[in-house]
C-alpha cells in the first residue's frame, strides 16, 4: 500500500471536521465533493450558500449537500464568536467593533471555529497568500505547548527504497522559518517527529544537518546545530536524534559508520532537519526534480490544531491530499 492510500484510509477511520474557508473557490469546492464522496472528512464550507450551491450544480457535484455551509456574514454563532475573539485578544486591545469586521473574514471565522471546538482543522491557501492564512492562526489558535515556531515539513517519497524508511523521508523546515535559533531548530525537530509519526506512520530517526559531521568543522553555524540537538533531546528524551551530520553521513550507511562510528542515526536517518530555510527549500526541490521524488507538503507543524496552507497553484488532488493529511494531524492531536 502506498503512503497516500494509507493516509486516506486512516483519515476515513477518524473522519475529523475540517473547515474550508475558501468555499466559493472552484478547486476547493471540487475537492470537498471528492472528500465527502470518499468519506475522508466531515467538511464545513465558508461562503455565500447560494453561490456555493450554484457552483456545485454547474460543476455537476453530487455530495456538497453533505457539507455544513456557513455564510460568514450571517450565521447563528456570530455573536458567540465575536465575544470569544474579544476575550482572547483583549490584552491586545481588540474591540467588539474590530471583532465584528474580522469574524466576517472566512480565514478568521475558520480559526475561531477551531478554537471553539466546532472544527478540528483547516485547509486554505488556494486563493489566499500564506501570510493571510497564518495570521489568524497565530492570533487565535497559537502554537503547541513548548513550541514557539511554526515550520513546514515535506514527506519525500523516493524511487530508491534504500533511503529513509523504504524510500520515504521527512524534510523540515522547507517552507516557513528563514533562520531559526538553536532553540527554534530544536522545536522544529520535535514537531517534525510528531508529524512523522502522525502522517508517515513510522518511528523517526532524526539527523540534524550541517556542513560538519561530529566536529569536523568549527563555526558558529555548526555550534547552532550541536546546541539544537542537545536542546531537542532535553525537550523529548525519547527522541532518536543525533547530529551534527553532513547529509551523506546521515543517509549513507558506509559514510555514517566512517564519519560517526557508534551513532544509531548516522547512515540510517529517515528525518532530515536543515539548519536554515534556504537549505531545506533547496534540498527538497533538488531531490524532487533530480531524483524524481514525490514531495507531499508543505505540512504545517507546531500549531495547537492543524491549519495547512495550500499553494495558489494547487490542483484538486493536492487539496484532497492535504485535507486527508490534516485529518491525520487532527487525530494525532486528539490522542
Amino acid at each position: 500500500m502506498d503512503l497516500l492510500t494509507s493516509i486516506k484510509q486512516n483519515a476515513q477511520v477518524h473522519c475529523k471536521r475540517i473547515v474550508l474557508p475558501e468555499g466559493t473557490e472552484e478547486r476547493t469546492l471540487k475537492a470537498a465533493d471528492l472528500v465527502l464522496e470518499q468519506k475522508i472528512a466531515k467538511i464545513t464550507l465558508l461562503g455565500d450558500p447560494k453561490k456555493i450551491y450554484e457552483m456545485a450544480k454547474s460543476f455537476g457535484l453530487k455530495n456538497i449537500d453533505q457539507a455544513i455551509i456557513i455564510d460568514p456574514l450571517n450565521h447563528a454563532k456570530k455573536e458567540e464568536y465575536i465575544d470569544l475573539m474579544v476575550e482572547l485578544r483583549k490584552s491586545k486591545g481588540l474591540t467588539k467593533s474590530d471583532a465584528l469586521k474580522l469574524i466576517e473574514d472566512p480565514l478568521y471565522l475558520g480559526t475561531i471555529m477551531i478554537k471553539n471546538n466546532d472544527a478540528d482543522g483547516e485547509v486554505a491557501g488556494a486563493r489566499n497568500a500564506t501570510g493571510d492564512v497564518l495570521r489568524p492562526a497565530f492570533q487565535f489558535v497559537k502554537t503547541l505547548p513548548g513550541i514557539t515556531v511554526v515550520s513546514g515539513a515535506f514527506i519525500m517519497i523516493c524511487k530508491d527504497k534504500e533511503f529513509g524508511n523504504d524510500g520515504i523521508m521527512v524534510f523540515a523546515d522547507c517552507a516557513v522559518h528563514p533562520n531559526p535559533t538553536e532553540k527554534e531548530l530544536a522545536e522544529i525537530a520535535v514537531a517534525t517527529a510528531k508529524t512523522t509519526k502522525a502522517i508517515a506512520g513510522f518511528e523517526p530517526r532524526i539527523a540534524m544537518l550541517s556542513f560538519s559531521t561530529k566536529g569536523s568543522a568549527k563555526h558558529e553555524m555548526v555550534d547552532k546545530v550541536v546546541n539544537a540537538t542537545r536542546i531537542a533531546k532535553e525537550m523529548d528524551p525519547t527522541l532518536k536524534i543525533d547530529g551534527e551530520f553532513q547529509a551523506d553521513a546521515a543517509i549513507i550507511e558506509a559514510v555514517g559508520k566512517s564519519k560517526a562510528p557508534g551513532s544509531e542515526i548516522a547512515g540510517k536517518a529517515n528525518v532530515l532537519i536543515f539548519p536554515t530555510l534556504e537549505a531545506g527549500n533547496i534540498a527538497y526541490k533538488l531531490v524532487q526534480r533530480l531524483a524524481h521524488a514525490e514531495a507531499i507538503g508543505p505540512i504545517l507543524q507546531g500549531m495547537a490544531a492543524p491549519i495547512n496552507d495550500l499553494s495558489r497553484g494547487c490542483s484538486v488532488s493536492d487539496i484532497v491530499n492535504l485535507i486527508a493529511i490534516t485529518v491525520n494531524q487532527a487525530a494525532a492531536v486528539k490522542k
